[in-house]
């Protein structure tokens, strides 16, 4: 690496540092003290005058708690490569984990269940899911890529017209991609779908800062209406715990529950016609 890369890669990493310092609510001080390092070698690595040694990249990123991804973003900022492999669902590399999500969508039936990943992209379904999703007319697949719930749940072609109380529910899933992509770079994935889908028609114009809803309910229900009759849900999400792959990492199991005894005596009703 020249002097000069040297020098726009250090700029590079101590502008990503500061801004994840403050999003993660670190003083200087702070994670110096955190990381046992000195406030000054936090200063002089944030204004370019240091460059860090890998660990040390390694460590303030462990400290402030950030998701892989950008680990690795910090580090290539600082001109190290990656430390975290990227590794696609179906390799022979993550065989155990799709063995765990086989697990987790089979236990969820008769209820839905599917596995996305962080860009809300479906990448797993149990047929209790597959089910729902026919019948209200949603594609599964093609050749444009696997469906996309934050695209489904925002097109005027998807999920508007049999989402009870759309408005409400939409902006809860708006707000939760906000949080999802905070601190991401101007090229993330997730932070492109964002601005696709907020450039839908109709979609209000404050849903494009993150602003999240003051909203008394505990948990808000996600409510069909279908044929005459609602389906209502609350959900669940889960993740793996001690990860040490960003796919794996950003992986999201959500799990469809009945909200009340009417949506559950229609599952039920359904699963005993098809036995």
């Amino acid at each position: 690496m020249t002097a000069m890369a040297a020098k726009q890669s250090i700029s590079e990493f101590g502008q990503l540092l500061k801004q994840w310092r403050q999003i993660q609510g670190f003083s200087q001080l702070d994670l110096a003290l955190a990381a046992n390092s000195s406030a000054r070698h936090v200063s002089f690595i944030e204004t370019g005058r240091s460059r860090p040694s890998r660990e040390m990249v390694l460590r303030l990123a462990e400290v402030m708690d950030l998701p892989l991804r950008e680990r690795n973003r910090l580090l290539n900022a600082s001109g190290y490569t990656g430390a975290y492999a990227e590794t696609a669902l179906d390799d022979d590399g993550l065989s155990q984990v799709r063995r765990a999500l086989d697990h987790i969508l089979r236990q969820q039936e008769p209820y839905p269940a599917v596995v996305m990943n962080r860009c809300f992209d479906v990448l797993m379904i149990n047929h209790a899911g597959a089910k729902m999703m026919n019948m209200l007319g949603l594609r599964l697949g093609g050749e444009a890529g696997p469906p996309n719930l934050l695209r489904l749940t925002l097109h005027g072609d998807g999920l508007r017209g049999v989402i009870k109380d759309w408005d409400r529910v939409a902006r809860h899933m708006i707000e939760r991609a906000h949080r999802q992509v905070r601190g991401a770079g101007e090229t993330d994935p997730l932070k492109k779908l964002i601005a696709e889908v907020l450039a839908y028609p109709d979609i209000p114009d404050d849903w494009k800062l993150e602003n999240p809803a003051d909203d008394a309910l505990p948990i808000l229900p996600l409510a069909f209406e279908l044929g005459g009759h609602t389906l209502s849900w609350i959900t669940t999400i889960a993740s793996f715990g001690t990860p040490q792959d960003v796919t794996a990492e950003e992986i999201m199991v959500e799990c469809m529950f009945p909200a009340d005894g009417e949506t559950e005596a229609a599952v039920l009703a359904l699963q005993d016609s098809e036995d």
